[in-house]
């Protein structure tokens, strides 16, 4: 494992880069609004998209890394983003890239797969709406989204459950939020996703 700071707009970010033995691509993570790198689902893929083939890289955003816990805007994050892409990119010698995240960070990868020339996104959490707020919904977010795209989400999930698209695909797993009632299920999603929307570029 190595890690990395990155300087950005917003002051630096961090990545922490796990390596698969061969890597076929690169899988870019962000963590969620309060959350760290260290959520159990981001280490659930992190470990199965190695196992598949695939460098992980976890990223933390400036505002996280400065100790802060309220998220940035919107654009403050997606801007760091797309620096540590950059960054990643070049350091994996322009490697497909994946750009994927739970809940705020799976929104940083929708809005910035265009502008990052992410080849896929993947989804932990997908927040559709605030909770208890369903005429607030993010699904533009997603469906603006021209990669295949896998959202991974909690049948209970207070922030409610997507819409699936011509783009992307919704696996619907026991839990909640965070994801962790079924770690297995996660990684699998993950994994098999992985393997599908990649063997095609490699």
């Amino acid at each position: 494992m190595t890690k990395l700071e990155i300087d950005t707009a917003y002051g630096p970010a961090r990545a922490e880069l796990h390596c698969a033995e061969e890597g076929i691509a690169v899988l870019m993570l962000g963590h969620g609004a309060g959350g760290g790198i260290g959520a159990k689902d981001l280490v659930a893929v992190t470990r199965a998209a190695q196992a598949a083939g695939v460098h992980v890289a976890l990223v933390e955003q400036p505002y996280r890394v400065a100790g802060r816990r309220a998220p940035a805007p919107a654009t403050q994050l997606d801007t760091a983003w797309l620096t540590v892409a950059d960054e990643i990119s070049a350091r994996f010698d322009a490697l497909p890239i994946v750009f994927g995240g739970r809940s705020s960070g799976a929104r940083v990868a929708c809005r910035t797969a265009a502008a990052g020339q992410a080849v896929a996104v993947l989804c932990l959490a997908f927040p559709e709406h605030p909770p208890g707020k369903p005429e607030k919904t993010r699904q533009a977010e997603l469906d603006a989204v021209e990669a295949p795209t896998l959202v991974i989400q909690g049948e209970r999930d207070p922030f409610g459950l997507p819409k699936g698209g011509p783009h992307h695909e919704i696996v619907v797993l026991k839990g909640d939020h965070n994801l962790s009632a079924d770690l297995e299920g996660v990684s699998r999603a993950a994994a098999e996703w992985l393997e599908r929307v990649l063997r095609p570029l490699t």
